[in-house]
C-alpha cells in the first residue's frame, strides 16, 4: 500500500476487541479549534528524539500523548494530540482511541502519517448519505464516535502505518463549563493502555472575575503519587494545571510493563462572587454570568411522585426507598412536602402539601419503608395528582415557597391516559409555568425523549439514573442540584434595540451551587447603551439589580488575552444557542422543526461544530470497502458500547432520509421519504416535484399485498394484513401490515417479519430471532440489520436499502395490535421494471397541480392534479413518517390520491393481491 489511498482505516467502536487484540495500542483519553475561518495549527510530527527504548507491542509503541485545555470564562477548548511509531519492518495497525463528555462539540481532527496528511471536513447529514447507505449495506462502521458510559463519548480509530514510520492524530473538541453544586468540573479520561515516554496534561484557566478556589485530583493516583505529579496554582484572573509523569511514574508496579494510567482526571475550580453582576463584552458579543451570593435559602414546597410499578421490583425500588429516606432527612424545617405514588391506581401519602416537622418526616419514612409494588405504570394520573397537590399549596405572591415536582419513572405510560401527546398537553395545561417538573428515568427501559420534553415544556430538565450500585447517590445527588432555591422567576432585560440573537433570559428557578449564563450579539454602536437588568423573587422579597459594562475593564482583558478572549466569547454564544435550538427542536414537529434544524444547521456550518445535523468525514482514508471515516454525534438514546456487544454498527443507518436530491435544505427533510406504514397509509416522495403524493389501501385483513416485485431477479416485499381487535361491531376496522416477507429466488433467501420475531429462510427451519436482540445477519448478498427493539434494515446487493419499524402497542391505545411499517432508503440500482404498490415507483413520475381550491373540508384544499395521462382530483393532507421516530412520527405534507390511489398505480389496487407472503 502507498500513497493517500493506500491507508486503510479499520472503523471499530468494540471495546473488547480493543482490550484483546495485542497489536493494536489504543491511545485512550478525553477531550473546539477557533472559528472555522482560523488557520489550522500543523500537527507536529517530529517531537524530540527517543532517550531510552519503550516495551513495544508487535513494534508499536506510543510515543507522546498530550492533553491541552484551554478555558476562557467557562468556554473550553481541548485538543488531544498523539503519536504512535511502528518500529516493525512491516505494516502494522494503530489506533487512537478517547474519550469526550456528551455535552461537547467535536471540531476538529486531523491525522498526519506516511508523510501525508488527512483533515475532517465538516458537512450537513444529508450530503453524506450516500456513505451513510454504503456503511449501513456492508455492515461495517464508518463512524467513530459511540456512546460510552454514563458522561461519555468514545472516538475511536484504526489504520494500518507502513513499517518504520509515524502517525499523528489531533483532535479538537469543545465545550462550555458547567456550574454545579459551587465549581465547575473539567473531566478527561485516562486510558493510555500502555507506558507513554511523553504523556501529559496541561489545564490553563483564564477567569475575569479572578478565580476562587483550584483542585486537581487522579482517580488512579494514590495521594503521594499525585502530590509528585499534579503541578497546580492560581492566582488572580489565572489558573494552571499540569501533568506530566515520568515512564516509571506510569507504572502500575516497580517491574510491570502495565500503566496505573486508568481513570478519571479531574480539575474543579469556581470565580470569585465579589460583584453581582459579570458581564463579559468582546468584539460585539457578550456573555452575562449570574450567580449571586449571600442569597437566603428560600421555602419551599416539595412533592416527590413515584412509579411503584412491578417493573421497579428489586434494586430499583430498594435504591429509591434509600434515596428518598436520605432525601426525607435533609428537607429543611420550613419546607412543605407531600409523596404521590403511581402503579395502576395513585395514592396519595397525605393529598396535601405539610410542614416538614419533625414528626411528619418521621411519619413519611415509615411510609416510604412500608409501601409495596402494584401492578402498571398510569403515569399522566400520578403526575396529575402531585400538579394538583402543589396548585393547592401555591400562591402567587412573595410570601409563597418555591414549589418543585420531581418524578421517577422506569417505564413507559401503560395505564390510564397512555397517549404522550396528551399526557404532554395534559401537564402542561395543570403546571401553566407555575413551577419547574423534574423527570429521573430509571434505566434504559424508558422513552427518555418523552421525559426530557415534558420537563423541557415546564421549566425542569430530566435525567438519567443508571441501574447501578449508586444509583442511590444519583438521586441524591440530583436533589442536592435543586435543595436550596434562592431565587423564582429570573429573568434578564437588555434594551431591545441593543441585543440580537439572545439565548435563554428567562429561568423559573436559580438554586444554590449553581449559574445562569445568557450570551448575545450587541447590535452595532450600541455598546455605550448596553446594561442588563436583572429582576427575580427572593425569600419574601422582590430581587432587583442593574449590571453595566466596565470598558476600561473590557480593554485590559482584551490586552491580556487577545484574540482569545473574543474568539472565546462568540463561541460560548454559538455552543449555546445551538444547543438551545437543539432543544426546542427536539418539542416541535413540521415546519416549525424544520425551520429550527435549519438555523442549527447554519450555525454548525458557521462554527465547524459536530452536532446531530452534521458530520465530519475524512477524505483520503478509506478501509477494504472503500468507507471514509465519518464523525457523528451520537444520539440521546443510543447504546452504550458494553451494551451494544461486539457487532460493528452504524447509528444513523437506520434514521437517515433518502437524499434523492441533495440538498443542504434540512426543512425540506420530512417530506423526503418513500413507504406504508399504519393503517396502511402509503406515502410516495417524488424527488423532480420535491413533494409526496399519498394513497391509502383499504382491504380485509388476511390480505397479503406485493409491494415490490422485480420481474428481472424475481426479488419481492409482500405484506400481509392484520386487524384491529378492538374495533366496534359496524365501525371501520383498521387493518396494519402484521407480516412482511422478503425473497430472492436467485439465492434461495427468505426473510420472514412479525412484530413478534425474525426468521431466516422459514420454509427450510432456519434461525428465529427475537425484537430484543441486536444482530447483523449476512446471507449471499443480503445484509440485516436488527436495532433492538426498534428497526431492522434489510440491505439487497448494493442494490436497495429497506426498514422496517417495529411499533408497540400499550394498554389503552387505539391500535390494540403490534404492527410494522415498510420505508425505502434506496432504491436507485433496482430494475426498471420493478411493480408493486411502492415498486412501480422507484423511477421517475411526473405529474402537474393546478385549480387549488378550498375542498369540502374547509381546512384543507383540493386541486386538479394530472398524472400518467388522468386527470384527479387531490386533497392537501398530512400523514406521519416513522422511520425516523418510531413513537411519535414526523408529519408529511402530500397530495392525497382518493379511492385507493385510484388513477395514480397502475391498474386497480386488487391487482397487487398476491396469494402468498413468498
Amino acid at each position: 500500500m502507498d500513497g493517500a489511498m493506500g491507508l486503510r482505516v479499520l472503523l471499530c467502536v468494540c471495546l473488547v476487541s480493543l482490550l484483546t487484540t495485542q497489536t493494536m495500542p489504543a491511545l485512550g483519553l478525553a477531550t473546539g479549534r477557533p472559528r472555522g475561518s482560523e488557520k489550522r495549527q500543523a500537527v507536529d510530527t517530529n517531537p524530540p528524539p527517543l532517550f531510552f527504548l519503550l516495551q513495544t507491542v508487535d513494534g508499536v509503541f506510543v510515543r507522546s500523548l498530550k492533553v491541552n485545555c484551554k478555558v476562557t470564562s467557562r468556554f473550553a477548548h481541548y485538543v488531544i494530540t498523539s503519536q504512535v511509531v511502528n518500529s516493525a519492518d512491516e505494516a502494522r495497525e494503530v489506533a487512537f482511541d478517547v474519550e469526550i463528555p456528551k455535552t461537547a462539540f467535536i471540531s476538529d481532527f486531523a491525522i498526519t502519517a506516511d508523510g501525508n496528511a488527512f483533515i475532517g471536513d465538516i458537512k450537513d447529514k444529508v450530503s453524506a448519505w450516500k456513505q451513510y447507505r454504503k456503511a449501513a449495506i456492508s455492515g461495517e462502521n464508518a463512524g467513530l464516535v459511540r456512546a460510552s458510559g454514563r458522561n461519555m463519548e468514545q472516538f475511536t480509530i484504526h489504520m494500518t502505518i507502513g513499517a518504520h514510520s509515524k502517525a499523528t492524530f489531533q483532535l479538537t473538541y469543545e465545550e462550555v463549563l458547567k456550574r454545579r453544586l459551587t465549581q465547575y468540573d473539567i473531566v478527561i479520561k485516562v486510558k493510555p493502555k500502555q507506558l507513554v515516554q511523553h504523556f501529559e496534561i496541561d489545564v490553563d484557566i483564564f477567569e475575569p472575575q479572578g478565580i476562587s478556589k483550584l483542585d486537581a485530583q487522579a482517580s488512579f493516583l494514590n495521594k503521594e503519587l499525585a502530590a509528585q505529579t499534579i503541578k497546580k496554582s492560581f492566582s488572580g484572573k489565572k489558573g494552571h494545571v499540569f501533568f506530566r509523569p515520568t515512564v516509571s511514574q506510569q507504572q502500575s508496579c516497580p517491574t510491570c510493563s502495565s500503566s496505573l494510567l486508568n481513570g478519571d482526571f479531574k480539575v474543579t475550580y469556581d470565580v470569585n462572587r465579589d460583584k453581582l453582576c459579570d458581564l463579559l463584552v468582546a468584539n460585539n458579543y457578550f456573555a452575562h454570568f449570574f450567580a449571586p451570593k449571600n442569597l437566603t435559602n428560600m421555602s419551599k414546597n416539595l412533592v416527590f411522585v413515584i412509579d411503584i410499578s412491578g417493573s421497579m421490583e428489586g434494586q430499583k425500588v430498594k435504591q429509591t426507598k434509600e434515596a428518598l429516606l436520605k432525601i426525607l432527612g435533609d428537607v429543611k424545617p420550613g419546607d412543605n412536602f407531600d409523596l404521590v405514588l403511581f402503579g395502576s391506581q395513585v395514592q396519595s401519602w397525605k393529598g396535601s402539601l405539610v410542614p416538614a416537622s419533625e414528626a411528619n418526616l418521621r411519619a413519611a419514612q415509615d411510609f416510604v419503608q412500608r409501601f409495596s409494588l402494584a401492578g402498571a405504570t398510569n403515569l399522566n394520573g400520578g403526575l396529575l395528582r402531585g400538579i394538583e397537590i402543589l396548585n393547592k399549596g401555591s400562591h402567587p405572591d412573595l410570601s409563597s415557597p418555591a414549589s418543585i415536582l420531581i418524578m421517577l419513572t422506569d417505564g413507559e405510560p401503560t395505564e390510564g391516559e397512555t397517549d404522550r401527546s396528551q399526557i404532554l398537553k395534559n401537564v402542561r395545561n395543570a403546571i401553566r409555568g407555575r413551577f419547574p417538573l423534574y423527570n429521573l428515568g430509571f434505566g434504559h427501559d424508558l422513552d427518555f425523549n418523552f421525559l426530557e420534553v415534558m420537563s423541557m415544556e415546564n421549566n425542569g430538565w430530566a435525567q438519567r439514573i443508571f441501574e447501578d450500585h449508586d444509583a442511590t447517590q444519583q438521586l441524591q445527588g440530583f436533589y442536592n442540584q435543586v435543595a436550596n432555591p434562592l431565587l423564582t422567576d429570573v429573568e434578564l432585560q437588555y434594551p431591545q434595540d441593543s441585543v440580537l440573537a439572545l439565548t435563554q433570559h428567562r429561568h423559573k428557578q436559580y438554586y444554590d451551587g449553581s449559574e445562569i449564563v445568557v450570551a448575545g450579539r450587541i447590535a452595532d454602536q450600541k455598546l455605550s447603551t448596553f446594561k442588563a437588568d436583572v429582576l427575580a423573587r427572593g425569600e419574601r422579597q422582590e430581587f432587583k439589580a442593574t449590571c453595566l459594562v466596565d470598558e476600561e475593564e473590557m480593554k485590559k482583558l482584551l490586552r491580556e488575552r487577545g484574540h482569545m478572549l473574543e474568539n472565546h466569547v462568540e463561541r460560548l454564544w454559538a455552543y449555546l444557542t445551538i444547543q438551545e435550538l437543539l432543544a426546542k427542536r427536539m418539542k416541535m414537529e413540521g415546519a416549525e422543526r424544520a425551520n429550527l434544524s435549519s438555523q442549527v444547521l447554519k450555525m454548525s456550518l458557521d462554527y465547524q461544530f459536530v452536532t446531530p445535523l452534521t458530520s465530519m468525514t475524512i477524505r483520503g482514508l478509506t478501509d477494504q470497502d472503500g468507507l471514509e471515516p465519518t464523525i457523528d454525534k451520537t444520539p440521546e438514546d443510543s447504546q452504550p458500547l458494553e451494551m451494544v456487544g461486539p457487532r460493528r454498527t452504524f447509528v444513523l443507518s437506520a434514521t437517515q432520509p433518502s437524499p434523492t436530491v441533495h440538498s443542504p435544505l434540512v426543512s425540506r427533510l420530512p417530506s423526503r421519504v418513500t413507504g406504508v406504514d399504519t393503517d396502511p397509509h402509503f406515502i410516495i416522495y417524488v424527488p423532480q416535484k420535491e413533494d409526496s403524493l399519498c394513497f391509502n389501501i383499504n382491504e380485509e385483513p388476511g390480505v397479503i399485498l406485493s409491494l415490490v416485485q422485480d420481474p428481472d431477479t424475481g426479488f419481492s416485499v409482500n405484506a400481509q394484513l392484520i386487524g384491529n381487535k378492538a374495533s366496534s361491531p359496524g365501525q371501520h376496522q383498521g387493518t396494519y401490515f402484521g407480516r412482511l416477507g422478503i425473497s430472492n429466488p436467485a439465492t434461495d433467501f427468505q426473510l420472514e417479519v412479525t412484530p413478534q420475531n425474525i426468521t431466516l429462510n422459514p420454509s427450510s427451519g432456519g434461525p428465529v430471532f427475537s425484537w430484543k436482540d441486536q444482530a447483523m445477519l449476512q446471507k449471499d448478498g443480503v445484509v440485516v440489520t436488527i436495532n433492538k427493539k426498534r428497526s431492522l434494515l434489510v440491505s439487497v446487493e448494493d442494490r436497495a436499502t429497506f426498514e422496517i419499524v417495529l411499533h408497540r402497542t400499550w394498554k389503552g391505545s387505539a391500535v390494540h395490535q403490534d404492527f410494522l411499517g415498510f420505508y425505502v432508503l434506496d432504491s436507485s440500482q433496482m430494475s426498471a421494471r420493478t411493480q408493486g404498490l411502492l415498486g412501480q415507483f422507484f423511477y421517475p413520475l411526473d405529474f402537474e397541480v393546478s385549480d387549488i381550491r378550498l375542498g369540502s373540508d374547509p381546512t384543507k384544499s383540493d386541486a386538479t392534479m394530472v398524472v400518467k395521462n388522468r386527470q384527479l382530483t387531490v386533497t392537501r393532507g398530512l400523514q406521519k413518517d416513522y422511520s425516523k421516530d418510531a413513537r411519535h412520527g414526523t408529519e408529511v405534507s402530500c397530495w392525497f390520491v382518493h379511492n385507493n390511489g385510484a388513477g395514480l398505480i397502475d391498474g386497480v389496487h386488487t391487482d397487487y393481491i398476491v396469494p402468498d407472503i413468498f
